[in-house]
């Protein structure tokens, strides 16, 4: 044939050779390869921004979800169980014998304790009045001392001449004052000791043990003293406190009883 264009060889040309395994489309461009992977990204990258933004709300809102319940319980705790807490402490143990307690006493002077209280805390009808009784190995000359520099220490005053009043015929009696409390400390005399000698006066009645019959304590082992402390809000205790005058014209004269005839004792008028 004649011409002037050429026939091309067979296997050459401008074509692209497809690899096994693909199918070529024409005017398609060319087929990416199987391990290229950024064509997966072009098609991918806006769904996945999209699941990571998701992602991220969501956790989001889970922390804040999380800080709002942790203030809540916080504050629920603070404003709720914590004077609960202190409201329960409070009227099971009164704050005065915790401080009674504390105070730097020799464990010889602080045995068999019991602890005794009256009224209300916060002084509803009555004032709360604690007292407390205590055995002392020792006796009551050193219980005592014990006792007033253990009181002294603790930020205690002696009210020196305001409770004269109070029964001393044994031992020794004391009254002290601190904030607003008052408080009264007698030692005296163990109370085996008291025994044995209210068995020797038949005016006084002693304890008897359970068969009726008075027990006759050992000399030998009735030593050491016995401890009683009152303590009781100041404004109640009236020791010491200068007293109202009476006014003279506030207090008259009772009048004698007139005696009239008691209408009671008439018979009853019969009908006519």
């Amino acid at each position: 044939m004649r011409g002037t264009g050429q026939v091309p060889a067979a296997g050459r040309g401008t074509g692209t050779v497809t690899p096994p395994g693909r199918v070529a489309v024409v005017g398609a461009g060319p087929v990416p390869d199987a391990g290229d992977s950024s064509a997966d990204d072009e098609r991918e990258s806006p769904g996945g921004l999209l699941g990571k933004g998701a992602e991220l709300r969501t956790r989001l809102r889970t922390e804040r979800r999380l800080r709002v319940i942790t203030l809540v319980t916080l504050s629920v705790v603070v404003l709720g169980l914590l004077p609960l807490l202190f409201g329960i402490r409070s009227a099971t143990r009164d704050p005065v014998f915790n401080s009674l307690d504390a105070l730097s006493v020799p464990t010889w002077a602080d045995k068999q304790v019991e602890d005794r209280t009256s009224g209300s805390i916060w002084c509803f009808f009555d004032c709360r009045f604690r007292e407390r009784t205590a055995q002392s190995e020792r006796p009551f000359e050193e219980t005592d001392k014990a006792y007033a520099t253990a009181l002294t220490g603790a930020g205690w005053k002696a009210r020196s001449g305001e409770c004269s009043d109070q029964p001393t015929t044994s031992g020794k009696y004391t009254c002290w004052t601190r904030d607003e409390f008052t408080l009264d400390l007698w030692v005296r005399l163990p109370e085996c000791a008291v025994d044995a000698v209210a068995a020797q006066d038949p005016a006084t009645q002693p304890s008897v043990g359970p068969d009726g019959l008075v027990p006759t304590p050992d000399p030998d082992k009735c030593t050491g003293s016995t401890v009683s402390i009152k303590v009781q809000n100041a404004v109640t205790d009236q020791r010491g406190k200068p007293q109202p005058a009476v006014d003279p014209s506030l207090i008259g004269e009772t009048p004698d009883p007139v005696l009239t005839p008691d209408p009671l004792l008439e018979p009853t008028p019969t009908a006519s």
